[in-house]
């Protein structure tokens, strides 16, 4: 088996494990008209409807298995998904909208669901379900703010290379559904919330912006995020206006800790991206590697991370012996601060800077993708490379260092395959699942 199959067997082995369908089957379970999850039980003779709404690139299979758990037990169903991630579901609703700068589809499911949860009572069971993406999916412009006004606040920062947790701070305070304000909209319903986590540390808050979740951030926060990028200016007059109005307590806060309308939610974690690193190690170990895991949450500049990387693949190297086989293992969400031109993705281009880190050793590979599929606003969910793609590059009349320095990644891979006949760009279409991203490197002394 060609190091190339064995990365792309161990990032597939990854995706099955966080599949949405089984996490949720695992999580949920059916018994003499009873639903068990975890420790918790719901007689469903005490409730007269179960609804079942939620958000995500993810969700549409996590719907699916909620249909083969309740069948016609659903009274009424809507999610919303990201643009081509639907799958067949016949009882629950689907909205198709846009990632990661919101859209009208967006608003318009959103307000089908609030209404939804608007209409629960203390004999509804409401479901529902998150993934990543949710927070670009499940939008509700709060106050004055406009669609427009959210879609360019959430340009410039994704821009800038806010953080996903700045971001965050800033939607839920923009936002008529996030930081609690959906459980809100549904007590005294009891909620029943199952969760894809594309969060480090699996922060209930920061999953899908916490739509039921209490919210540790404030209208200062989300203003302070503003004011780190420069971007007081640039934004519209109503967002200025709606978190000022917010920071002088004239707008309402989002749901804290204690809150009564939290009293009747039950937010479980299904999967996350430990499981997707625990069946990648695995898979792994299967091939006759020794795996290791070292890093669970990498974050920060994609290019720093790359340098890290190439940090840890030196110095295992160093303590190999000859003719063994590592994989290390990494997984989190990079950003991208983009300064240049071009196209690409975090995956992308931390492959990029880390072929040219490693430019010339001869026994590293790395992949580097996007659990999703999908990697920046384009077709790719990442790339693979090892010590010799950039000199190869460069054999073929590319200059990898100017594509990194424009931000082009996605075009250095597109180019580097036409030229020299290889796949290192890796275009898997929607996967269905969400977890963050995913580095695999094998070494070889």
């Amino acid at each position: 088996m060609t190091k190339h199959n064995e990365l792309l067997g161990i990032y597939n082995a990854a995706l099955a494990a966080v599949d949405p369908y089984r996490a949720v089957l695992n999580s949920l379970g059916l018994k003499q008209n009873k639903l068990h999850l975890g420790a918790a039980v719901y007689d469903l003779e005490k409730y007269r409807r179960i609804v079942v709404v939620g958000a995500g690139k993810a969700t549409a299979r996590m719907a699916m298995a909620i249909e083969s758990v309740l069948g016609e037990r659903i009274s009424a169903g809507l999610i919303i998904v990201k643009d081509g991630h639907k799958a067949p579901l016949s009882i629950i609703g689907q909205v198709e909208a846009a990632h990661p700068v919101p859209s009208q589809a967006g608003v318009d499911g959103t307000r089908k669901i609030m209404q939804m949860a608007q209409l629960a009572d203390e004999e509804t069971l409401l479901i529902c379900l998150l993934s990543g993406g949710a927070s670009a999916l499940l939008v509700a412009p709060a106050g004055d703010i406009t669609l427009a006004d959210k879609q360019a606040v959430t340009g410039l920062l994704l821009k800038a290379g806010a953080g996903i947790g700045e971001l965050n701070a800033v939607r839920k305070h923009l936002s008529a559904v996030k930081g609690g304000r959906l459980a809100q909209l549904a007590f005294p319903a009891q909620t029943v919330v199952l969760i894809l986590s594309d969060v480090i540390g699996d922060k209930l808050d920061v999953i899908a912006s916490g739509p039921t979740a209490p919210d540790a951030t404030t209208y200062a926060d989300a203003w302070a995020v503003i004011e780190k990028y420069g971007l007081a200016e640039n934004i519209s007059r109503q967002v200025r206006h709606h978190l000022q109005q917010g920071m002088a307590g004239k707008v309402g806060e989002t749901v804290k800790a204690g809150a009564v309308s939290l009293t009747k939610v039950n937010n479980t974690v299904v999967g996350n991206l430990g499981l997707a690193l625990a069946a990648a190690r695995e898979q792994a170990a299967q091939l006759g590697l020794h795996a290791e895991i070292v890093q669970t949450a990498l974050q920060g500049e994609a290019r720093v991370a790359a340098h890290f990387l190439a940090q840890a693949a030196r110095a295992a190297l160093g303590n190999m012996q000859f003719h063994e086989r590592r994989c290390l293992l990494s997984g989190g969400e990079t950003t991208v601060t983009v300064t240049g031109t071009g196209m690409g993705g975090r995956n992308q281009e931390l492959a990029l800077a880390f072929a040219l880190e490693i430019d010339g050793l001869q026994d590293v590979s790395l992949l580097s993708a996007g659990t999703d599929g999908s990697d920046g606003q384009n077709d790719a969910a990442g790339a693979l490379v090892n010590g010799q793609t950039a000199a190869r590059a460069r054999q073929l009349g590319m200059a990898p260092e100017q594509y990194l320095a424009a931000n082009d990644s996605y075009h250095f891979f597109r180019e580097f395959d036409t030229r020299s006949g290889e796949k290192t760009h890796l275009i898997t279409g929607p996967t269905g699942t969400n977890v963050m991203d995913i580095q695999i490197l094998l070494l070889e002394k």
